[in-house]
């Protein structure tokens, strides 16, 4: 039994790269084979007379036997090596009993080095140092073993006996252990590694072997001293046990083979690359045998971080650009790793020299690659996914835009920081909302508005001390809970502590700076509220200074402290919200008020705007300022505009016998215009009435009209299409009045009653109304001047070119039930060319 482990391969290093420790032992088992052969020869005994063939041709036959013996070998991989079972122990045992003892190492030196040589010029090629080596330890085998056999009894054509046969199996006992310790030791030299391993790993693919051996060469022995003429008849059984050794051999080595590659596949189940890197590196060593092993890994955009160990060092990890291989004479296996057609890695397989990969092997790496494929890519895909909930889990508290607290996690942990404070803790939470906002959207566009709401999220950042909490609530609000409000006897002294908070949080927000190219300073409504830990949670707390903040925009400052009785009213807006629900059921307590326009030169009516009322039980008469506000900002918007539209155009259809062709104006709210399902809504109303489209005149604000929002040009568009007017109220009191009206058409410009009131005294507002007017005309669009009081307005207005008007000067609202016989008597008396244009008949 020999070890075939070899230098490096050519390309690769050079023989220089041969460890010292095995140099020096190869030189020593050569030395020691040698003197072991020269001694032998020079102290061997005679053959007894009589005994044919003459010693030279015994001498020459045990070489023979020996060479016959190593070329019957049988191969198989341990460690990074290849390990030759030849017939070595049945050459031994015959040649014992055939030349003397002494005669034995020199012809093994001479028989096994012809053989080892013939073998390497033919297939191997292998280095001489390693020729040397293995011939060199065949020779100390066999003279160690002639040694032990003559120690035990004189062998040499001996009769056979007991004593025989056991001198002969301990002299091949001694040749296997001998052949095998010196094989281990030169893979546990080269390779850093223990000597057990590769030991135990060569003894079990010999045992079977061996015992075959001894009972062979004790046969033969046998068959020499019965008549060697019975040797014709050994070539057929040695064949097919040569057979039978190969088959348990490659049979066992197979499933260990598989026990070790279902072992490497298992480890690598790993949730992260180094992880299944580092097993594929390790396992690919012990599962091939091989020297080095080097797994590439993909990270993307050309970049690449390899794994590389070689026998029994430790795996290093660099980034790297993927070579292409250069040639090592078919030692080296590359794989290409890839799952579908994504590439995710290479893996790189050396073998020794002297063991190149064999056709199973080359499987095996194929296997096993596409194994490492599938390992490495499900590591990616869990890194991407730990990246993925990392980044959700991020997202899930914090704002998207600014990086600050959300509100759910401004919430969540305000009341935690609360609950961990003493119960008479005092803490402050300034509620911030940035003004003009909406103004920075419009004009400089969204992206400037980000830019604004990440500039205050820094600023305030940079003034939140430890222990607080910041967070942005939405849109442009902001809330800074302090938890470290200064606890002194004065109850005075932690709302002062805010209040200076809060002044210094307005002034530094304040501070000049420049978005979107534009110079401008940051100016904020602070609303603040301060209370014991344990008596409020952060929702009231916020909505506490949700009161203040909004007490401090209408009061024309900065900052503003919560006041209870401000409290009071902001409560009172939700019970009438749960009062409305109610109305809407009963069907009894709104009611519309009808209020014509009429055309200023003939008197006929032109228009009839609907206006709400609610008749409430407990409070009386409400109008529109008094419920319409918390309406719009309620999820009972649908509800009440739906109620509305049908109401008016209930009014509309029933003008239809009196021969009324006047088309009925219903003012409608932004966020209504945010529902995309409203056309649909408007035209199932308009069908069940039957009331032509033409005959509905929606009347919006121009804030609408300036959002600039894709859904609500959508609504419009789609309004437009089945043929509803589109009004504009309160015309002229926008930030940009003309410029919408290039993007969105309308039918008719209503003239806010600011305008009228003051026309007499501003010529500003005299010059708005006049360039209104104009600007319709030139439009094709109807003008209708609002909150007409007086006659002197309008002649004003009809001086100025207005056509159409409505106010207190001609018609106050009035109920459902007396619009139709009023608009019938405008009618009557537009064709009869009188002008009332006042109710009570005066001019």
């Amino acid at each position: 039994m020999t070890s075939e482990s070899t230098d490096r391969p050519p390309g690769r290093a050079g023989p220089r790269d041969t460890p010292v420790p095995v140099v020096v032992l190869t030189v020593a088992i050569a030395l020691t084979g040698l003197l072991a052969a020269v001694w032998g020869l020079t102290v061997a005994e005679h053959l007894p007379a009589g005994h044919p063939p003459s010693g030279p041709a015994r001498f020459g036959l045990a070489a023979v036997v020996f060479a016959v013996a190593q070329l019957a070998r049988l191969r198989f991989r341990a460690a990074s090596g290849m390990v030759s079972i030849t017939w070595g122990e049945a050459a031994l045992v015959i040649c014992l009993w055939l030349v003397p003892t002494g005669w034995l190492p020199a012809a093994a030196l001479l028989g096994a080095g012809a053989a080892w040589i013939v073998m390497s010029l033919a297939a191997d090629r292998r280095p001489v140092p390693e020729l040397v080596r293995i011939i060199g330890s065949l020779t100390i085998a066999a003279a160690l073993a002639a040694a032990v056999a003559g120690a035990l009894g004189r062998p040499l054509l001996a009769a056979p006996t007991f004593e025989l046969a056991l001198a002969l199996s301990v002299g091949a006992v001694t040749y296997l252990l001998t052949t095998a310790v010196l094989g281990a030791a030169t893979l546990a030299l080269r390779h850093g590694m223990p000597i057990g391993p590769p030991l135990l790993a060569a003894l079990r693919g010999k045992l079977p072997m061996f015992v075959g051996n001894v009972a062979v060469g004790l046969a033969v022995v046998a068959l020499l001293e019965l008549d060697p003429r019975w040797l014709l008849l050994l070539p057929p059984p040695l064949w097919l046990l040569q057979q039978t050794y190969r088959h348990r051999l490659r049979a066992d080595q197979e499933r260990r083979t598989w026990r070790a590659f279902a072992e490497a596949t298992a480890a690598l189940n790993r949730l992260d690359e180094r992880g299944v890197a580092t097993a594929a590196v390790t396992g690919a060593l012990t599962l091939f045998g091989a020297e080095r092993v080097e797994v590439d890994v993909a990270r993307g955009e050309g970049h690449w971080r390899r794994y590389r160990a070689d026998r029994g060092g430790p795996v290093h990890d660099l980034e790297t650009e993927p070579a292409t291989p250069a040639d090592t004479g078919g030692h080296e296996l590359v794989r290409r790793l890839a799952v579908g057609t994504t590439e995710v890695g290479r893996l790189r397989v050396r073998f020794a020299r002297s063991a190149p990969p064999s056709a199973r092997e080359r499987d095996g790496v194929a296997a096993f690659g596409d194994a490492l494929a599938a390992a490495l890519h499900d590591a990616a895909t869990h890194r991407e996914l730990r990246l993925v909930t990392a980044r959700s889990s991020y997202e899930a508290v914090h704002d998207q835009l600014t990086g600050l607290l959300n509100r759910a996690a401004l919430l969540a942990k305000g009341d935690q920081a609360l609950r961990q404070r003493p119960h008479d803790h005092p803490v402050a939470l300034l509620l911030l909302d940035v003004n003009q906002f909406k103004e920075v959207n419009d004009t400089l566009g969204h992206s400037a508005g980000d830019q604004l709401l990440r500039l205050t999220a820094d600023r305030l950042a940079a003034l939140t001390r430890a222990g607080d909490l910041l967070g942005r609530l939405g849109g442009d609000e902001f809330a800074l809970l302090l938890t470290s409000a200064p606890m002194v006897g004065d109850r005075a002294a932690p709302l002062a502590y805010a209040l200076r908070q809060a002044r210094e949080v307005a002034e530094r927000l304040a501070v000049p700076t420049e978005v979107a190219g534009v110079r401008m300073s940051v100016e904020v409504a602070v609303g603040v509220v301060v209370a014991d830990a344990g008596a409020a949670d952060l929702t009231e707390l916020l909505r506490r200074a949700d009161i203040a903040m909004y007490q401090a925009k209408e009061g024309g400052g900065s900052v503003a402290t919560y006041d209870s009785s401000r409290d009071a009213a902001s409560t009172d807006h939700l019970a009438l919200l749960a009062e409305l629900r109610e109305a809407l059921a009963a069907d009894d307590q709104l009611v519309l008020a009808l209020q014509p326009a009429v055309d200023l030169a003939t008197g006929a009516p032109t228009g009839v705007e609907a206006l709400i009322r609610w008749r409430h039980p407990r409070r009386g008469w409400l109008g529109p300022a008094d419920f319409i506000r918390p309406v719009e900002n309620s999820e009972q918007l649908g509800t009440f505009t739906r109620y509305v539209l049908d109401k008016a155009l209930a009014v509309a259809a029933s003008w239809a016998g009196d021969g009324l062709d006047v088309p009925i104006s219903v003012n409608l709210s932004a966020r209504s215009l945010l529902d995309p399902r409203l056309p649909a809504e408007i035209a199932d109303a308009l069908r069940r009435h039957q009331v032509p489209p033409h005959r509905l005149v929606l009347e919006i604000t121009e804030t609408v009209v300036m959002s600039e929002l894709e859904v609500i040009d959508e609504v419009l568009a789609t309004l437009r299409a089945m043929g509803v007017q589109l009004a504009v109220d309160d015309f002229g009191t926008g930030f940009s009045s003309l410029t919408f009206l290039t993007r969105i058409a309308v039918d008719e410009l209503k003239v806010d009653r600011s305008f009228v009131l003051r026309m007499a005294d501003s010529p500003e507002a005299a010059a708005i109304v006049r360039t209104t007017v104009g600007l319709a005309h030139e439009l094709g669009l109807r003008v209708v001047a609002e909150g007409v009081e007086t006659a002197e307005q309008r002649s004003a207005l009809a001086e100025l070119g207005c056509t159409a008007a409505q106010g207190y000067h001609f018609f106050k609202p009035m109920p459902a039930d007396k619009i139709a016989a009023v608009l019938g008597s405008l009618r009557d008396a537009a064709r009869g060319n009188v002008f009332p244009l006042r109710a009570d008949g005066a001019s």
